[in-house]
C-alpha cells in the first residue's frame, strides 16, 4: 500500500496547479491532504470525485481556514472526523479512516503563531491528540500523518541555533514529539535516512526553496507495532504547488 500526506495550502489553489495530474500520476491508494482552506460545497464534483478515489472532508467552521481531507482508492470500515474535543474539532484538523489492520489518522496541527501566541492552545491540542490515538490504538495499530509544525530535532530544519523560540522549534513542542514518540511510535522518515538537509516546507520569501532552507514538519508516524510492515517512507521535494511538498509511506 502506498499512502502520500501534502499540506496543499489551499485545495483550490492546487487544483489550479495541476493537483488532479500529480494524484493520477502518483497512484497512491490514499492520499491525506491538510490545509485544504475549503468545504465540499465549495468545491466542483471533478474535484470531490477525482477518477478512482472517493474523498471524505473535515471542515473548519471558519470559511476558507484550516481543514483536512482524505481521498482513497479503498473503501474505510468507519470514518471519525475529529477527535472528540470541540475547541479543537470546529478548526477541521483531524480526520480518521479505519481499514482492517490499523487506523489512518490525517491531521493538521495548530501552529503556535508570532511571539507564541497559539502556544497553549497547540499544546493542549497536542495532548488530546495522542491520547486520540493510545484510545485506537487499544483496538488496532495506528498511523498518524500530516503536517505537524514542528520540527523535531536540529537535523530537521536549516537554521536551529536561530530558531530556538520560534513557532515549531521551541522547547515545550519538541519535547511532546520526544514523548509522543517514547510512548511507542516511530518517526518512519528516521528509520530509512539520517541525513541532514531533508524538509518539507519553505517560506515562500528569501528563495529559500531553491536554495533549500527549510524545515521538517510533515510526518508519517506509525505505532511501533507496524515498524515490520514499513517498507518505505519518503520526502518528494521535487513537487511543486504548494510551500510543502508531499511526503509518502509504503507499508
Amino acid at each position: 500500500m502506498k499512502i502520500l500526506s501534502w499540506n496543499v495550502n489551499g485545495i483550490r489553489a492546487a487544483a489550479k496547479k495541476g493537483f488532479a495530474e500529480f494524484l493520477k500520476k502518483q497512484s497512491p491508494d490514499i492520499i491525506g491532504i491538510q490545509e485544504t482552506k475549503a468545504h465540499p460545497s465549495q468545491l466542483d464534483d471533478d474535484l470531490l470525485n477525482i477518477d478512482g478515489y472517493k474523498s471524505y472532508w473535515s471542515s473548519a467552521v471558519r470559511k476558507g481556514y484550516s481543514g483536512v481531507a482524505f481521498y482513497t482508492k479503498k473503501d474505510p470500515l468507519s470514518v471519525i472526523e475529529g477527535i472528540g474535543n470541540e475547541k479543537y474539532d470546529n478548526e477541521g484538523r483531524t480526520l480518521t479512516l479505519e481499514f482492517k489492520d490499523f487506523f489512518l489518522v490525517n491531521a493538521y496541527f495548530p501552529n503556535s503563531q508570532a511571539e507564541l501566541k497559539r502556544m497553549d492552545y497547540k499544546l493542549g491540542f497536542d495532548k488530546t491528540f495522542l491520547k486520540f490515538c493510545e484510545k485506537l490504538r487499544k483496538n488496532k495499530p495506528v498511523i498518524f500523518c500530516g503536517d505537524l509544525n514542528v520540527a523535531h530535532k536540529e537535523i530537521d530544519l536549516k537554521n536551529p541555533k536561530t530558531n530556538t523560540m520560534n513557532p515549531g522549534f521551541c522547547i515545550d513542542e519538541r519535547n511532546w514529539f520526544s514523548g509522543m514518540l517514547e510512548k511507542g511510535y516511530i518517526d518512519t522518515f528516521r528509520m530509512f535516512c539520517e541525513e541532514p538537509d531533508q524538509y518539507t516546507w519553505w517560506s515562500y520569501r528569501f528563495g529559500a526553496r531553491e536554495k533549500n532552507i527549510g524545515w521538517r514538519i510533515d510526518y508519517f508516524i506509525v505505532s511501533d507495532e507496524l515498524r515490520k510492515s514499513v517498507k518505505k517512507s519518503f520526502i518528494l521535494p521535487e513537487i511543486m504547488g504548494s510551500d510543502h511538498c508531499p511526503i509518502a509511506l509504503q507499508i
